[in-house]
């Protein structure tokens, strides 16, 4: 019986690995395709639309945005996605020819995003 729950337990680790992967992978895709045009790879504020917009895209790697993001985690990501300063973020897009097909977010994309910037932010200071 002993070896069997041991056994278990070592499955279950292989198995957790993967799937921390997974949401990295899965925030790293969602920043990529929806946030990257405008904020750039680094989060600073350096895509392609990043000065097309006002005001202009902001740097999310200064210390106040980590602040923010460290003292509400998940609520900047999602108010964002959500509610995108009235039509600010479509309207950027939509005057620079950029189209980005519609998601349904779910708890888990905000927290994968949310999760994989706290990593590139981090890496950045």
């Amino acid at each position: 019986m002993k070896v069997l729950f041991i056994a278990s337990l070592g499955i279950l680790a292989l198995v957790q690995t993967p799937l921390s992967f997974a949401d990295n992978a899965n925030g790293k895709t969602l920043y990529s395709q929806r946030c990257a045009v405008c904020h750039g790879a680094d989060i600073k504020g350096t895509g392609p639309l990043a000065n097309k917009s006002t005001p202009p895209t902001p740097d999310l790697t200064t210390s106040a945005f980590k602040k923010r993001l460290n003292d509400y985690p998940g609520v900047i990501v999602s108010s964002i996605i959500l509610r995108p300063n009235g039509d600010l973020i479509p309207r950027t897009l939509r005057e620079n020819g950029v189209k980005i097909p519609p998601h349904a977010w779910s708890i888990k994309d905000l927290r994968d995003l949310h999760q994989y910037m706290t990593g590139v932010i981090s890496k950045n200071r």
